[in-house]
């Protein structure tokens, strides 16, 4: 019976390796095809924005089409008024610019917006607040029942801790000159990067997604999704795609796919870049990847049939499983760690030159291709202090190992249908005017055991001679045990200031 169960363990460790191999690859292919972008940006800017002109002759206010701007706010006190002020603030004709609070706010933020609505209406700024009796689809049916009420012809949509500038609609709307253009996406930037180690960490993360794959996957026509916020949509896109559901935990993935099937083109510009704030807890920041991880393999489900059904090639609808199915690295990333003492076991104790290779060769392939990446992405954004940067490697790696058994609860959660809400990210805004409590559960133990498991194998593995693993253990070590214990200390800390 104990050697039935090491051979399983021993099969499941070498799928889980490949596994990574696959995905460390596939960084290199995106690389790629971000070397084959459109080289002249500036070039084909130029070109939409005379075809976007010579439609909208310049004091022609006739011509310009209606936009409806939709903010979703849940409880956000700390940033929900800088957020209607930034979006007040654009260089648009405000008869043409309806703007849309969609506040399903429990707490202080209703009467802050309604403040704001109020004053901002008093100056002429066409301002309206839509509240809803339940939160019924979270923010999905939000802004299903708000289009019921939207004038525009664009919708655009930013989440409360984004501070577009003046300029935004003006800046993307030329790259709608092409009809069958239904969405346009800019870049994420980041308000609060010098917070913390954390936040400059992931910062490093973000611009490696939108520096390199969104870059990658929009020149290159391959599905691309839009973000959730700092976007602008062509109303009759989302129409034509089924309109916002609230079967999965990311809406926006959802319907970039559905609309890109219909026949639509999703345009990124990167040139274009929308600062928002960087979750400053590791709680927040948890929360935040769980509820990605379990929105994406939700659509994955929902929709790799479609996908694999319709007449894209082969190499889209395979990078649509990279894509979509990105968050199951975190699984095999745990699977590898639990089962690297197993695995030794079943070698007999001590591991041989070949099959040491064949341990290290996919971790250190999974773990160079996204550096690579990301140091690219650094390079690209950041010409004049990259190197500086890419010193933050290492802690984006440790946080990335730490959470892989919460992204594995929600990866398992999505894959046997487990329900569960929409869980917003707290924002801290220019001055903490509320603190909302991380929520409290037993994942930081989990995490904390796995690290202790971890250096026990790392022990073993030393006294059997084998080291050439021992650098990638000892990266799930310090991630589980700097993951698991600030989040243990953050719960402990919001029950002392209760």
């Amino acid at each position: 019976m104990f050697h039935w169960l090491l051979d399983i363990a021993f099969i499941l460790y070498l799928a889980a390796s490949a596994g990574l191999l696959f995905y460390g690859l596939n960084c290199y292919v995106m690389l790629t095809l971000f070397a084959r972008r459109v080289r002249d940006s500036g070039t084909r800017q130029r070109l939409l924005e005379t075809a976007w002109n010579d439609a909208n002759p310049s004091g022609e206010i006739i011509n310009l089409p209606k936009i409806t701007t939709q903010l979703p706010l849940y409880n956000e006190l700390n940033v929900a008024e800088r957020a209607i002020r930034a979006i007040a603030a654009f260089d648009y004709p405000s008869c043409l610019h309806q703007i849309q609070v969609l506040d399903d706010s429990t707490d202080e933020t209703c009467e802050l917006v309604d403040r704001v609505a109020d004053e901002l209406r008093a100056n002429g700024v066409w301002i309206d607040v839509v509240r809803r009796e339940n939160r019924q689809g979270y923010k999905a049916g939000a802004l299903s029942q708000a289009m019921e009420m939207a004038h525009g012809e664009f919708i655009a949509i930013f989440d409360s801790d984004f501070v577009p500038a003046p300029d935004f609609l003006r800046c993307l709307l030329p790259h709608f000159a092409e009809e069958r253009t239904g969405l346009v996406q800019a870049r994420w930037g980041h308000l609060n990067r010098e917070e913390s180690l954390l936040t400059r960490a992931q910062s490093v993360g973000i611009d490696g997604h939108f520096a390199i794959e969104q870059t990658a996957r929009s020149a290159n026509h391959l599905f691309l999704n839009f973000n959730g916020t700092a976007g602008i949509w062509r109303r009759c896109a989302i129409e034509d795609a089924g309109g916002w559901t609230a079967d999965t935990l990311t809406e926006d993935l959802d319907l970039s796919y559905r609309a890109q099937l219909k026949g639509w083109h999703l345009e990124y510009v990167p040139h274009v870049e929308v600062p928002a704030e960087l979750p400053e807890t590791y709680s927040a920041f948890k929360s935040q990847q769980f509820r990605w991880a379990k929105g994406s393999i939700q659509t994955s489900i929902k929709l790799l049939p479609e996908i694999f059904a319709s007449d894209r090639s082969l190499f889209v609808k395979l990078q649509s499983i990279f894509h979509l199915c990105h968050y199951f690295a975190h699984p095999l990333m745990l699977v590898v760690a639990l089962l690297a003492w197993p695995a030794m076991h079943y070698l007999g104790g001590s591991i041989q030159r070949a099959w040491l290779i064949v341990f290290s060769i996919p971790l250190f392939a999974s773990t160079l291709g996204p550096a690579v990446l990301y140091s690219v992405s650094q390079r690209t954004l950041y010409p004049a202090e990259w190197r500086e940067r890419i010193l933050l490697l290492p802690m984006l790696m440790l946080v990335g190992f730490g959470i892989c058994i919460s992204n594995t609860r929600a990866v398992i959660e999505a894959i046997f249908g487990i329900r569960s809400g929409f869980i917003r990210t707290p924002k801290r805004g220019t001055s903490l005017a509320k603190t909302y409590r991380p929520l409290v559960d037993r994942v930081p133990l989990l995490e904390i055991a796995a690290g202790m498991y971890c250096a026990v194998t790392i022990v073993f593995y030393i006294r059997s001679g084998s080291y050439g693993i021992i650098p990638f253990l000892s990266l799930y070590v310090a991630g589980f045990s700097l993951v698991g214990w600030s989040s243990l200390r953050e719960q402990y800390d919001a029950r002392g200031n209760e």
